[in-house]
C-alpha cells in the first residue's frame, strides 16, 4: 500500500457522510435501554456495514471499520471535521482547501505543501474523532483514558472520563498502514501523517476538579483531555507556513531512504534538516491565481480590502460593489426566555477579485 492511498485522506476527499440509520444507537442512551431484537442488531450491523463500504477503504481498512459499529460513524465525523478545519484555516488564503472535482485527484498527485497539510489535518482528524469516541462510550472495543501516569498520583483521586489517546494512537497507526521506503513521496506523506499525530499528543492537558468541605480541595478529581481540534488546526497551519522543501538520500548504514534537504538548495529553500515536527513537501505549489487543474484560481473570489486583496487577486485588483443589508441590533433579553432585537439597516462595501 503506497501512502497515497491512503484511507483517512481518501476519506476527507472523496466520501459524503450518510444520514444516521433509524434505529441505530448514537452512544447516548441511558444505560437501562433494553437490549436490540434480533432484526434491530441485523439493520444496524448492515448499516454499518454500508457506511463503510462507501468510504471505499482498502481490505485491512474495511475489515477494521466492520468489526466495531462506532469506527464508521467515527470515520466519517473525522472527515467533516478535518475538512471544515482544512477550510477554515485557510479562508484568507488563495488556496482555500477547495476539493471539488478534478482539483482534489489533481492536487494529490504532487507532493505541494497543500498536499502535507491535508495529510496532516486528517490524520489529527481522526486520531482526535476516536480518542473522544472511546471517552463518549460510542465504541465497544475501547472506553475511558486508562492508566493514568501522573505526578503525586497518590494525593489524587482519579475520576472523570479521560479522552483514550492511547487507544486511538494505535487504533490510526494501524489503519494507517507501516512506514512504506518505495519512495520519497511514500516517505512524505507517512511522515507527515506521523506530525499530526504528534500534534494531538502534544495538546493533552490534565483538567481537575476539587472536592472537600467548604470549598476545600482535600481530593482532587483529575482527567486528560484533548485540544479543541480548532487549536490543533491553527498550529498545523503554523506548521504548513514553515514546512520544508525535502529531497532523498540512502541511509548507508541500513540502505533505506531517509528524507533530507533537496541536494540543490534552490532561492527561498532553506537546506536545514526536517524535525519529526516540520511538515515536509517535495513540489513547489503554483500560485492558484488562475483556474489550472489544481484550484478554480481566485476571480471572483471575496476579500477584505486592507486584509487579503492583494494578495488574493494576485496583481489584477478587485472589484468593489455596494449593498443595503439589515442585521439584528440593539438587542436585549427579555423576562422569560426571549431576546428582543431591533432592525438596524446599514450600507456596505463587498470587494471581490477581478477576472
Amino acid at each position: 500500500m503506497t501512502s497515497r492511498s491512503l484511507p483517512v485522506l481518501r476519506c476527507l476527499l472523496a466520501a459524503t457522510p450518510e444520514p444516521r440509520p433509524k434505529g441505530r444507537l448514537t452512544g447516548n442512551e441511558p444505560l437501562t435501554i433494553l437490549p436490540l431484537t434480533s432484526e434491530m442488531e441485523e439493520a444496524a450491523v448492515k448499516a454499518h456495514y454500508k457506511v463503510c463500504d462507501r468510504l471505499k477503504l482498502e481490505k485491512k481498512q474495511r475489515r477494521m471499520c466492520r468489526r466495531d459499529p462506532g469506527v464508521a460513524e467515527t470515520l466519517v465525523e473525522a472527515i467533516s471535521m478535518s475538512a471544515l478545519e482544512c477550510q477554515y484555516q485557510f479562508r484568507f488564503e488563495r488556496w482555500n482547501c477547495t476539493l471539488e472535482g478534478r482539483y482534489r485527484a489533481s492536487l494529490l498527485k504532487r507532493g505541494f505543501k497543500e498536499t502535507a497539510f491535508l495529510y496532516a489535518i486528517s490524520s489529527a482528524g481522526l486520531t482526535h474523532a476516536m480518542a473522544k469516541a472511546c471517552s463518549a462510550g460510542r465504541m465497544e472495543r475501547c472506553t475511558c483514558d486508562e492508566a493514568p501516569d501522573l505526578e503525586n498520583r497518590e494525593a489524587w483521586q482519579w475520576g472523570g472520563c479521560g479522552d483514550n489517546l492511547k487507544y486511538s494512537n494505535k487504533f490510526v497507526k494501524e489503519f494507517l498502514g507501516k512506514k512504506s521506503n518505495k519512495d520519497l513521496r511514500a516517505r512524505v506523506d507517512f511522515h507527515n501523517n506521523l506530525v499530526g499525530m504528534k500534534v494531538i499528543k502534544a495538546g493533552v492537558e490534565t483538567t481537575c476538579k476539587c472536592h472537600g468541605v467548604s470549598g476545600s480541595c482535600t481530593v482532587r478529581t483529575c482527567w486528560r483531555q484533548l485540544s479543541p481540534f480548532h487549536e490543533i488546526g491553527k498550529q498545523l497551519k503554523q506548521k504548513y507556513e514553515t514546512s520544508l522543501k525535502v529531497g532523498s538520500t540512502t541511509n548507508e548504514a541500513t540502505g533505506e531512504g531517509d528524507i533530507s534537504p533537496p541536494k540543490k538548495s534552490t532561492s527561498g529553500h532553506s537546506d536545514q534538516i526536517p524535525r519529526t515536527t516540520d511538515l515536509v513537501y517535495i513540489d513547489d505549489s503554483p500560485s492558484f491565481c488562475l483556474m489550472s487543474r489544481y484550484s478554480p484560481g481566485t476571480s471572483g473570489r471575496k476579500c477584505y480590502k486592507d486584509k487579503n486583496c492583494e494578495s488574493i487577486c494576485c496583481g489584477r485588483g478587485h472589484n468593489t460593489q455596494s449593498r443595503v443589508v439589515t442585521r439584528p441590533c440593539q438587542c436585549q433579553v427579555r423576562w422569560c426566555c426571549y431576546v428582543e432585537c431591533k432592525q438596524c439597516t446599514q450600507r456596505e462595501e463587498v470587494y471581490t477579485c477581478k477576472d
